[in-house]
């Protein structure tokens, strides 16, 4: 690092310790040793890391709108910007999309069109998913390894469903109270800002990289900034040639939707294109796996589906809590959270003579927020449903065709309290007490094959 650059670091108020090494590299490489960075410079150095729109933002930050716009920018500019867009406070990231825009950000009566907001966020969407492409961490490659892709149209939706609430209904106009309100509670977008920003003040640039530490094209963050958005997938690796219908852009936006402590890890446990088209091999694979998300695209090419907060198991009743949603990736992405008006999050039966046999989230018999029958290949959204907000009806039509469905377990499997000790005494099985577990085993065709291979207990 050379020392000029070190200095203007260190005179730097804005930076904590640990970010002086970090900026003032980026901008010694990016100024080539000067205390200056010049536009097209900046361009070449962190042109193929972003959406270009986001670099023409970017561009607009540092240097100025067009027609007013600066040669050069010095190092406390520079340093701004990351501070801001990666630890900054809602205001100072509400400045940075301001400048960014062309707008003023000390005018308090500002209104930005809607077009212009929703595109700076596409641009940043659009941006992140690049950049986790190109870190290639384990989480990504779990995904891209098994043939999910990332898909231009659905960063446009995922976009689209992050800013859509930014305006006031009825309205086309943003103000600052507006972006004010909507980043509040938009914890996606600001982690995808950070991640952005942090990959490209972290990147290498070919020649510098190859003489330094042989990093050549690659974004070196600390680990405590690499927390992905995606979850790892786990299950996969024994599915060759796996037929994946959702793109990694549908995969983050369900699990940003998850609580915090199931978004590390999806468990495959079910696929209508690899298991058959069953639902008593279904019920199989899915019960006693902890919490659940449903995926559904039925024969229109509409995909939805929900996430399940209790393990699967065969009731009368009921099951879940206010923490489950329904979610639609297509046409649109939208997540419907609990109303709290009822506790109908999800139900499972079979085999009744005077209940309805199927799976169930939302609403009530016969009315269901998302209905899949027993009868495979059956299901049915109705146009409302009280148990979760904002919704709307997921599916083209009120009754629908299955085309595909998918179950993931997400988080850690479930243990039993009392499967510890008898497993390793051997004396009983893991299904012993629950008939109804082992009935769904015997229809899929799964044998109980620990029935009779029971060691005795020793003394």
């Amino acid at each position: 690092m050379g020392n000029s650059s070190t200095k203007l670091a260190e005179k730097c108020s804005l930076l904590a310790k640990s970010e002086v090494p970090v900026v003032a590299s980026s901008f010694k490489l990016v100024s080539k040793n000067s205390e200056r960075i010049k536009e097209d410079d900046l361009m070449k150095f962190w042109g193929s890391q972003m959406d270009p729109r986001l670099a023409q933002y970017i561009t607009n930050f540092l240097f100025g709108p067009l027609g007013a716009r600066s040669p050069v920018v010095e190092f406390q500019r520079f340093a701004e910007l990351y501070v801001y867009c990666v630890r900054g406070t809602i205001d100072e990231r509400i400045n940075v999309l301001l400048c960014s825009l062309g707008q003023q950000p000390e005018s308090e009566s500002t209104e930005i069109a809607y077009p212009l907001i929703k595109e700076y966020v596409e641009a940043v969407v659009s941006s992140y998913m690049r950049a986790i492409r190109l870190e290639g961490g384990p989480q990504y490659k779990s995904w891209e390894s098994r043939g999910f892709r990332i898909v231009k149209d659905c960063i446009q939706k995922l976009a689209e469903s992050l800013a859509y609430d930014v305006v006031q209904q009825g309205t086309q106009k943003v103000t600052r109270a507006d972006a004010e309100r909507w980043l509040h509670k938009n914890p996606t977008f600001l982690k995808m800002l950070e991640h952005v920003f942090s990959h490209l003040y972290h990147y290498r640039n070919v020649k510098n990289a190859s003489e330094t530490d042989g990093n050549a094209r690659k974004s070196i963050i600390p680990q405590e900034a690499l927390q992905s958005m995606l979850p790892y997938c786990e299950g996969l690796q024994y599915v060759p040639d796996y037929p994946a219908f959702t793109d990694l852009s549908q995969m983050l936006f369900i699990n940003s939707n998850l609580p915090g402590t199931q978004q590390n890890k999806w468990r495959f446990l079910f696929s209508s294109q690899i298991h058959g088209e069953s639902f008593s091999t279904l019920l199989g694979r899915i019960m006693d796996q902890g919490p659940t998300v449903v995926i559904v695209e039925d024969a229109n090419g509409y995909i939805f589906g929900g996430y399940a907060t209790d393990s699967w198991a065969l009731s009368p009743n009921y099951v879940g809590n206010e923490n489950s949603f329904l979610f639609t990736l297509r046409p649109k992405m939208r997540c419907f959270s609990s109303t709290g008006y009822n506790d109908h999050y999800q139900y499972l039966n079979l085999h009744q003579q005077t209940m309805p046999n199927g799976m169930g989230m939302g609403g009530q018999h016969n009315y269901w927020g998302m209905w899949l029958d027993s009868e495979y290949g059956l299901g049915e959204c109705s146009e409302s449903c009280t148990t979760y907000k904002g919704y709307f009806q997921l599916s083209a039509t009120k009754k629908f065709n299955i085309r595909n469905v998918e179950v993931w377990g997400v988080g850690d499997k479930p243990v039993k309290e009392d499967e510890g000790e008898d497993e390793k005494s051997g004396a009983r099985s893991v299904l012993d007490g629950n008939a109804d577990s082992k009935a769904i085993l015997k229809m899929s065709g799964r044998e109980q094959y620990s029935d009779g291979y029971r060691e005795e207990p020793k003394d």
